[in-house]
Formats: structure tokens, C-alpha cells, sequence
């Protein structure tokens, strides 16, 4: 019998779990929750590897994908939902892929990640491309659904990266990129809804927030790019215009209405002293990236 994988072995220390009262329950997975973050610090070098790869790709044109089943769809298809938002960009430009289609979102459909064509054909349907790049998320490292997207994208020549949770996983051996956080065995053995999925989402937030960081969509530590949408995202909005402006609120508030609410225009403008029109060339120019355009 093969070797489980680490995701699915049994952790000794809790084979008593079920009779210890619900404080200590609860003191023991904080406790392991706290080697999350070690694991995934570990894995640095990797990460920052594969955000240059992305970040380049996306740089002139691509897109990037996110493909899983479960929890790890799941996950980056939240982490794909959460871009636009955040820094204004096109839902086109980060999407999530997971096995069973939307319906998986809410109700379990994991049949469905043992079709290693599945994935292939679910990305073809989405219009993937040799110029955008696929992360595959398999806590286990061996998702049928998830190692044939893979493969299929590495053959076009697209970026691949690959995150799993295990060492020298089948993932990590098909992608390009691969990245292995390493947290251990689940407390409830084989529930990667845990630990492993706690590690994939901090790597997955990692990757977008510094691909967008990278591609100009934060200016500082500011979001420079949000959208005043609501009135919590417009006084947002003016406490960073009115920081990189170094102005008071009240102009803050005029930019804003001078440059039809785009942020960044309204910055330009006062900074450089320019129409909206000629903002909004600058911007063009240094292909939306603020600080180029101040520079």
C-alpha cells in the first residue's frame, strides 16, 4: 500500500480528541494553528518566484487562473472573487476554477476532481491561453481534476504553479512553480478544511496582493485603486487622496468629484497640477500605474 500522503496521516497526540473537554479542544488546534505560519514562511523563495512569473505574464496580457476541487476550489475562487474589489481590476484578470462548477461552491461535489480531463476541458471552456498562468491547489498534491490541468497548461507553454501540502508531491513535480507550506497532520486526520487550508489561503493571498502590488494597483500601502462603491469605500477613498495629495478633506473631496471618482486621476491632477484629461494621459502612459505617473 502506498505511503499517505501527509495531509492524510493520523497525528498520535490526538487520538483522544473526542473525550477531552471543548477548552482543551480548542487550545490544541490554536496551537497548531500557530506552525501555519511557519510553514508557509518556509516557502518564501518559492512563492516569490512564482508572483515574478505571474506578475510578468499578467504584465503583457495574461490572466491569471486559479484551478482546484473542495476546499481548495473553494478557496481560490474566493481569492479570485476578492480582487476586483480590492484593487478595481477586471473580474477577467483573476479567476477561480473548481471542480463541479458554481454548484461546488456550496454543496460537496468532490466526484467530480477524479476526472484529470475535467479540468482541461473546464479551462478550455474559460478561454485559457499559453499567455496566462494556472495555480493548482491540491492540498494532497494528487487531484486528478487539478494535475491535468496542470500538465495541459505547462504543454501550452503557460506559467504553472502548483500548491499542495505534502513534500515532494505529484503537484509540485508537474507544475513549474511549485510551493509546499507544510503545517502537518490535521487535528481531525485528513480534514485539510484546517491547517492546510489555512496555509493555502495565506499563500493565496500572498500571491495576488503582491502580483497586484507588482503591477502598480498599490500605491505605498494604499489602495489606490479602490472604488468608491459605497460610502465606506468613498471615505476610503478620500483619506487616500487626501494623504499622497497632502490635502485637506474638503479638496480631497472636490478631486474626487472633478475626476468622476477614480482615485488615482484625482491624485495626478492635484499633484501635477493637470486636467482630467491630461491626469488621465499620464496615467495611459505609465499604464495605470500611479507612481510612474507622479514620477
Amino acid at each position: 500500500m502506498p505511503s499517505l500522503p501527509l495531509t492524510e496521516q493520523i497525528d498520535p497526540r490526538y487520538r483522544d480528541l473526542d473525550r477531552l473537554p471543548s477548552l482543551r479542544i480548542l487550545e490544541a488546534m490554536n496551537e497548531l494553528d500557530q506552525e501555519v505560519a511557519l510553514a508557509v514562511g518556509r516557502e518564501l523563495p518559492r512563492i516569490g518566484n512564482a508572483v515574478e512569473a505571474i506578475a510578468s505574464a499578467l504584465a503583457i496580457g495574461g490572466s491569471l487562473f486559479y484551478i482546484g476541487a473542495g476546499t481548495s476550489g473553494r478557496l481560490g475562487v474566493l481569492d479570485a472573487a476578492e480582487c476586483p474589489p480590492t484593487f478595481h481590476v477586471p473580474p477577467e484578470l483573476v479567476r477561480g476554477v473548481i471542480a463541479g462548477g458554481e454548484k461546488a461552491l456550496s454543496r460537496a461535489t468532490e466526484a467530480s476532481e477524479d476526472d484529470p480531463k475535467a479540468g482541461i476541458r473546464d479551462l478550455q471552456m474559460a478561454g485559457f491561453t499559453p499567455k496566462d498562468s494556472l495555480v493548482g491547489i491540491a492540498a494532497s498534491g494528487r487531484t486528478p481534476y487539478v494535475l491535468g490541468s496542470i500538465k495541459w497548461a505547462r504543454g501550452l507553454g503557460a506559467v504553472t504553479v502548483g500548491i499542495s501540502c505534502t513534500p515532494n508531491s505529484e503537484l509540485s513535480q508537474a507544475a513549474q512553480y511549485p510551493i509546499e507550506p507544510k503545517p502537518g497532520p490535521e487535528i481531525v486526520a485528513g480534514s485539510t478544511r484546517m491547517r492546510a487550508g489555512t496555509a493555502t489561503k495565506m499563500v493565496l493571498n500572498m500571491i495576488s496582493t503582491t502580483v497586484m502590488i507588482r503591477l502598480g494597483h498599490v500605491y505605498g500601502n494604499l489602495m489606490v485603486n479602490v472604488k468608491p462603491s459605497n460610502q465606506k469605500l468613498a471615505d476610503r477613498a478620500l483619506r487616500i487622496i487626501a494623504e499622497i495629495a497632502g490635502v485637506p478633506s474638503l479638496r480631497a473631496a472636490e478631486l474626487l468629484a472633478l475626476s468622476e471618482g477614480n482615485v488615482r486621476t484625482a491624485i495626478v491632477m492635484q499633484r501635477r497640477n493637470l486636467s482630467k484629461p491630461d491626469a488621465e494621459a499620464a496615467l495611459a502612459k505609465a499604464k495605470g500605474n500611479l507612481r510612474q505617473a507622479l514620477a
